[in-house]
C-alpha cells in the first residue's frame, strides 16, 4: 500500500487537497483543467489504480473521442501511473483489446473511442460495476448531452462513483466546455493548474525556457497554451494571420522553401501550396498556389513542375496511388507520415507560429480556407475543439509540408 511520502513524491502538490477529496468521496465528477505541463493527466493516471485498489468492486471506463489515440495516449499514461505506484507486476497489460487487470481480483481498466459507441453499450463484467470513468480532452467531445448519456451507460448498478473529466480550456470563450464550467454543480469539483505548480525537475530546465520563449514572443499565445486562459470570444482557428503582398524579390531570397499538396479530383479541388518558414522568427509565408478541381495528376505535374524543380514535395499518403504516378512523371514526392492527433498537432504548430503571412492576390484559395476556418460546432451551436474535415485542402496541403519541421520542433503535449 502507498504510503503520504511516496505519493507526495508523485502527487504535484496543487492537487493535493483534490487528491483527499477523492479519497473520502467528497465529490462524484472531477473536472482537472489547466495549460501544457500542468501534470492533471498525470495526476489522473494515478488515481485510477489507486480507487481501483481501494475499491475490489469497481472496474474503470478510460474515453477518448476517437479510438485510434488511445493506444499512445490514456493507455500508456495509466501504464505511466500504474509504475509511479510501483505496482506494474501487480497488472496485467493487454494491448488487443486494450485493456489492464488487476491480478488479484481481476477488476478491469477498458479503454474506449466513443466513435464506436456499440462497444462502450455491450460492455461485459465478470463482476461488479464501473465505477471509475475517465474523460481525456473533455473538449473533443460534443457537449454535455453526450457526456450525460455515456455516463447513463457506464455508471449504473453501484453505490459510489468517481467521474474524471480532463482538459486544456479552449481558447474560444463560445466553447461548450468553457460555458459549462460557468455552472455550478455541487457534486463537481473544478481545478485548475499550471505548469507554475510543478516541481521543476518533474518538467526540466527547456520546458520552462520554451515557455518563457513564447510568453516573451506571444503573451496571448503563452497564457491559452501554458495558463489555460480562454482568450479568445471567437471560433476562429488561426488569428495570426498577416495578409500582405509577398515580393519577388522576396521569395528569390526565401531559402527554406516547403511544398505540400492535398489530392483532388471531382468535389474537392487538387491543392498545391509553395511555401517559406522562416525558423528564427517562426514565421510561416505562403506565396503560391494550385487549387483547381478536375485537375489530372498529370496536368497537376505539369502545373506544379516549374515551381518545385527538384525538391521535395509532402502528398496526402491516403493517395498511395496517385504518389506513385506523380513521382512517375520526375516529382520528388513523398506520402506525409500521419498518425493518430496529427491533425490536432499540426494545427497547434501553425496556431504556435509568431505569424502566417499571406499573399491573398497569390493565393486567393489558401487565404479565404484559412481566415474562414472555425472549429466545429455542435448542433446547439456551441463550438468543440475539433477541425472541420470541409474546406480545409490548402490547409491539409500546408501541414503535409511542413510536416518535417513540426517533427523537429518536438512540440511539447504534456497533460
Amino acid at each position: 500500500m502507498m504510503n503520504k511520502i511516496r505519493l507526495s513524491e508523485i502527487i504535484a502538490p496543487a492537487f493535493r487537497k483534490v487528491h483527499r477529496d477523492i479519497k473520502k468521496h467528497g465529490h462524484t465528477h472531477y473536472w482537472n483543467k489547466g495549460g501544457r505541463g500542468s501534470t492533471k493527466s498525470s495526476f489522473i493516471s494515478i488515481e485510477v489504480p489507486l480507487l481501483l485498489k481501494q475499491h475490489p468492486n469497481c472496474h474503470a471506463v478510460v474515453l477518448r473521442k476517437v479510438g485510434n489515440t488511445l493506444r499512445n495516449s490514456v493507455f500508456n499514461q495509466i501504464q505511466w501511473g500504474i509504475e509511479q505506484l510501483g505496482l506494474t507486476s501487480k497488472f496485467k497489460f493487454k494491448t488487443s483489446p486494450l485493456e489492464i487487470t488487476y491480478k488479484h481480483t481481476g477488476q478491469k481498466i477498458l479503454f474506449f473511442g466513443v466513435d464506436d459507441k456499440t462497444k462502450i453499450k455491450s460492455i461485459k463484467l465478470p463482476f461488479g460495476y464501473v465505477g471509475i470513468v475517465w474523460y481525456e480532452e473533455l473538449d473533443q467531445f460534443t457537449g454535455m448531452e453526450e457526456i450525460r448519456s455515456l455516463n447513463q451507460s457506464l455508471m449504473r448498478g453501484g453505490k459510489e462513483f468517481w467521474c474524471f473529466s480532463s482538459f486544456n480550456p479552449p481558447k474560444s470563450r463560445d466553447s461548450w466546455v468553457n460555458s459549462e464550467q460557468m455552472i455550478d454543480d455541487a457534486d463537481r469539483l473544478i481545478s485548475h493548474t499550471t505548469y507554475l505548480q510543478v516541481p521543476n525537475d518533474w518538467l526540466g530546465e527547456q520546458f520552462f525556457l520554451e515557455a518563457e520563449k513564447l510568453k516573451n514572443s506571444r503573451e496571448e499565445l503563452y497564457r491559452h497554451e501554458y495558463l489555460g486562459e480562454v482568450t479568445g470570444t471567437g471560433g476562429s482557428v488561426f488569428d495570426n494571420v498577416e495578409e500582405r503582398m509577398i515580393t519577388d524579390e522576396e521569395i528569390l531570397m526565401f531559402d527554406r522553401r516547403k511544398h505540400g499538396l492535398d489530392f483532388g479530383f471531382a468535389v474537392d479541388p487538387f491543392a498545391f501550396v509553395d511555401m517559406h518558414y522562416d525558423k528564427k522568427n517562426e514565421i510561416l509565408y505562403i506565396f503560391d498556389e494550385v487549387y483547381q478541381q478536375k485537375l489530372s495528376n498529370k496536368r497537376a505535374y505539369e502545373k506544379i513542375k516549374d515551381k518545385v524543380g527538384q525538391r521535395r514535395v509532402t502528398g496526402d499518403s491516403a493517395e498511395p496511388k496517385s504518389i506513385s504516378e506523380m513521382r512517375g512523371y520526375g516529382l520528388n514526392i513523398w506520402g506525409a507520415k500521419k498518425g493518430p492527433d496529427s491533425v490536432e498537432y499540426g494545427m497547434k504548430w501553425l496556431q504556435g507560429l509568431a505569424k502566417i503571412v499571406i499573399d491573398k492576390r497569390r493565393c486567393p484559395h489558401t487565404y479565404k480556407e484559412i481566415v474562414n476556418y472555425e472549429y466545429e460546432k455542435n448542433k446547439d451551436g456551441e463550438f468543440i475543439s475539433a477541425y472541420p474535415d470541409r474546406n480545409n485542402h490548402a490547409i491539409d496541403a500546408i501541414r503535409y509540408g511542413c510536416e518535417d519541421e513540426m517533427r523537429r520542433s518536438g512540440m511539447s503535449v504534456l497533460k
